[in-house]
């Protein structure tokens, strides 16, 4: 059950773009077209939780034995900038057709501020969330899953309202960043809805 409300509440009512503002870059740049997006949520949940099960295995048998939980930040930009480029090497050399596809995406997520505030996020769980008792892998790897989730959700949704809101007649002094940032906070305002659910 634990594991079925950290989902629900991490997609909906901490949507790590729409309520805690992480990952705004992408979410802004790269919602122009579902296609895109969808393209981009794909990456994102690969490195996401690529990133938080290896950030977290780091943190709590390395770092925290050593009592060096100071240098966990930057450990956790060098360790993500790292499985970017790796992920990306491997995906050139695997499968050169998906490489071209995600194209742009990989380098990306390097600089999405989401990747890592899910992998910090992830090593308090059970002071964020009540219903958590206990640190563990699993529950940060599904923490991990919900969140990238969550980014895509959001993402797909903008970039679904910025293709129809291009097909409407937009008043001349709204169109452009206007109307794109006036939508992005109504999508933020319908979230906050499911506030108080979990």
């Amino acid at each position: 059950m634990a594991y079925i409300l950290l989902i629900i509440s991490a997609v909906f009512v901490n949507n790590i773009v729409l309520s805690q503002f992480l990952g705004i870059c992408p979410f802004l740049g790269v919602s122009n077209k579902v296609k895109t997006a969808l393209g981009m949520s794909a990456a994102v949940l690969f490195v996401m939780v690529l990133s938080t099960m290896v950030t977290y295995i780091l943190y709590f048998y390395v770092l925290q034995p050593l009592n060096l939980q100071f240098l966990n930040t930057i450990t956790f930009i060098v360790i993500i900038a790292s499985l970017v480029q790796m992920v990306e090497i491997i995906i050139k050399k695997v499968s050169y057709s998906l490489y071209e596809a995600l194209g742009v995406f990989l380098p990306l997520i390097t600089t999405n501020c989401a990747v890592l505030g899910v992998a910090m996020l992830a090593l308090d769980l059970p002071v964020k969330y009540s219903f958590i008792h206990h640190n563990s892998l699993l529950f940060a790897v599904v923490f991990a899953i919900a969140n990238s989730l969550a980014f895509g959700l959001a993402l797909v949704l903008f970039a679904g309202i910025r293709e129809q809101l291009q097909l409407v007649k937009v008043p001349q002094k709204l169109q452009g960043v206007p109307i794109t940032l006036l939508t992005a906070g109504l999508l933020a305002l319908a979230f906050m809805g499911f506030a108080g659910l979990v």
